[in-house]
């Protein structure tokens, strides 16, 4: 079948739209009609070549919509639901998966190059390159994916898709980040460095564990508002007046986590949420940069003499099969916010303008809405 799709050809050039071949689904793969797509600062960097990616690639990695058809051996949908893709997919059988933490499932290694766990490219079209990647296994800036199973988690078909889509990376990967990765306790001190569409469920989460105090760092003002809005009890537009405040908070102490969750991820940053926390703190890096780039250069002594742990996460520590629907219900509850982080919407031919207004720092989320 014929999908129009959104495809980084070259990196530091914009993103075109084409269309392009899609095969049907082979054994333990799907068909999904996407029907919305979260605009996420990850794209960019496979955009601008901050993350290496096999090119040329259909862009994408939030996405929900609906299964069209089965192949063989498909156990976990059935035509007609509705699903989250999650942009790690879980086997459920590797040593991570079995130990729970199918954030780093061995599948996961496909996710820059985005053929399929069979080897094979089911999006093809013109130019030198015939095979086409997609981002994550699951390009959902495409009108139609071919996916395997191990991407999708099916969801109540109650659910808003435009909103339950962000539950696919942004939510989980911020929320987590808190709640697992930084274990929040009630009563702490908490910075978020950085409120973008990661950040800012990073505050989400935070405040639902409790977090006494609970400072966000923005350079844009709208961001800093956003991040008042949704449970922060302090908005900064420093590290450094973060950290002050977190010692003004604690006798002196500093904060007891700080979740780094800036689009780039430089030294600077890193040393600064090291700084601002106190004796047996921690540091969690969620946010990104280039895979080669050294940004994490800290005095090991302190480190050692006042019990610091800085360490990195994906997906938040989620568990997509289980953490997306428990998500997912805490909307339900009132407990979690979606409406609220979404910015603007988008079509496809708009991708690049949704992008613009993300680096801009004009939205926290953007979603993209499919036309068919």
């Amino acid at each position: 079948m014929k999908t129009k799709a959104a495809v980084v050809y070259e990196t530091g050039k914009p993103i075109e739209v084409v269309e392009l071949d899609l095969a049907g689904p082979e054994e333990g793969e799907v068909l999904i009609r996407y029907t919305y797509a979260g605009l996420c600062h990850s794209d960019v960097h496979i955009a601008h070549g901050d993350l290496e990616a096999r090119l040329p690639m259909v862009l994408g990695h939030e996405g929900a919509g609906i299964i069209e058809e089965v192949g063989p051996g498909v156990t976990r949908v059935k035509p007609g639901d509705h699903v989250v893709c999650s942009f790690i997919p879980n086997c459920g059988v590797c040593r991570w998966c079995a130990t729970g933490q199918q954030a780093i499932c061995d599948m996961g290694a496909n996710i820059l190059s985005g053929e399929l766990p069979s080897g094979r490219f089911p999006f093809t079209g013109p130019g030198p390159e015939k095979n086409y990647g997609a981002m994550c296994m699951i390009g959902t800036f495409s009108q139609y994916g071919t996916i395997s199973q191990t991407s999708v988690v099916k969801v109540d078909d109650e659910l808003p898709l435009d909103k339950a889509v962000l539950v696919g990376c942004g939510v989980p990967t911020g929320w987590g980040s808190a709640v697992y990765a930084a274990d929040v306790q009630p009563g702490e001190t908490v910075i978020v460095s950085g409120v973008g569409g990661i950040g800012i469920n990073a505050v989400q989460g935070a405040r639902f564990a409790g977090a006494k105090n609970l400072i966000a760092v923005d350079p844009l003002e709208n961001k800093r508002e956003k991040a008042m809005e949704l449970g922060a009890t302090h908005a900064v537009g420093s590290i450094e007046e973060a950290a002050d405040l977190a010692r003004q908070m604690t006798n002196g102490n500093g904060a007891d986590k700080a979740v780094v969750t800036a689009g780039l991820v430089t030294q600077e940053i890193v040393t600064g949420a090291f700084d601002a926390i106190g004796k047996g703190g921690t540091v969690v890096l969620t946010g990104l940069n280039k895979l080669t780039e050294t940004n994490v250069q800290l005095p090991g002594s302190i480190m050692t003499l006042f019990k610091k742990t800085v360490k990195g996460t994906l997906f938040g520590d989620c568990n997509p099969t289980t953490d997306i629907p428990k998500i997912l219900g805490m909307y339900q509850s009132g407990d979690i916010k979606l409406d609220e982080l979404i910015t603007k919407t988008y079509t496809l031919e708009q991708v690049n303008e949704g992008y613009d207004a993300l680096l801009n720092g004009d939205n926290v989320r953007g979603v993209l809405i499919h036309e068919h």
